[in-house]
């Protein structure tokens, strides 16, 4: 296992590199100049502009800005912002913990609901309960996650008054951000479960346990789920990244002030080690994701440690 591991750690370094020059690139497609974003509304002399550009490296090729970065990133500094003159690194501390909590909550959420709900699917195939849950999962798939979260928002928020609108602080406001982001995940994993667990359900390793008398819960649970946990997770996985995602947009509905919003403010002011510090954090996390993932694989497939 340990070989297995650190084959998958090994993987992540070029493609962290790749994608580190991927960011710094597209952030500079922007026609916006940082100095001006920095100055705006303010009568700064030319030598100050100047200034400026050397004190952030700006009067550097793109290459030498680039290789600034990486080497500053890869000692744990992602550089000051432009705007707010802080360090990344702090303002990232500051808001990550309400992303990543949003995240785990709809992450945790979406797979407590949504396996059990396409193991029901698959067991009660073509009845009108397993009817009624694909409509529902087919609007959740097609409804976008900031829809749903405006949605939720209208009716449980500002008609009925239940949870707060925006903000953080206590559970309550988690509850709405949460489930919105939940539910497109439930919608898709739900469906990959129902199609994989017919696929086993339909095997005749099912058909020979239930001959053998084996009660039919314990062959749903411990075999033919057991044998549809990797395709399962193979979503699951990409659904709990997509969140990553979904979560600066929810974010910006619920006002939330997490790594969303400092993300979608660098932007608008072409904040540069803000915009290139949280996009990187966010891919490193993806990738986090996906080694665990990859254990899990292992765990549950002896054989795949082996490829």
């Amino acid at each position: 296992m340990s070989k297995f591991l650190l084959k998958r750690v090994l993987q992540m370094i070029p493609v962290l590199f790749v994608v580190s020059v991927l960011i710094f690139s597209m952030v500079r497609i922007t026609p916006t100049d940082p100095v001006a974003s920095m100055t705006k509304g303010k009568n700064v002399s030319d030598e100050t502009k100047q200034q400026l550009r050397e004190r952030y490296y700006l009067d550097k090729s793109p290459a030498e800005q680039y290789v600034i970065w990486i080497t500053d990133a890869l000692r744990l500094d992602l550089g000051e912002s432009y705007q707010q003159k802080q360090s990344v690194n702090l303002l990232i501390k500051e808001r990550m913990d309400v992303t990543l909590s949003l995240v785990a909550i709809s992450g945790l959420l979406a797979i407590l609901i949504s396996i059990p709900i396409g193991v029901i699917s698959a067991v009660k195939m073509n009845t009108t309960l397993d009817k009624v849950l694909s409509i529902l999962s087919l609007i959740f798939v097609a409804s976008p996650v900031f829809l749903t979260a405006i949605i939720f928002m209208l009716i449980f928020s500002l008609h009925w008054n239940l949870f707060p609108s925006i903000g953080t602080g206590t559970w309550r406001h988690m509850v709405l951000p949460s489930v919105a982001l939940a539910l497109n995940m439930v919608a898709l994993t739900s469906r990959i479960t129902r199609t994989t667990m017919i696929e086993q359900l339909n095997s005749d390793y099912i058909r020979t346990a239930t001959a053998k008398g084996i009660p039919r819960l314990r062959v749903i649970i411990t075999h033919a789920l057991k044998n549809a946990l990797i395709p399962i997770i193979t979503v699951t996985s990409v659904q709990i990244g997509s969140m990553l995602v979904g979560a600066v947009l929810v974010e910006a509905v619920f006002a939330m002030g997490g790594l969303g919003d400092l993300l979608l403010t660098g932007i608008k002011t072409s904040d540069y080690p803000v915009v290139q510090g949280v996009t990187l954090l966010l891919v490193f996390i993806f990738m986090c994701i996906n080694l665990l993932v990859d254990v899990f694989y292992a765990i549950l497939d002896p054989r795949i440690r082996l490829q």
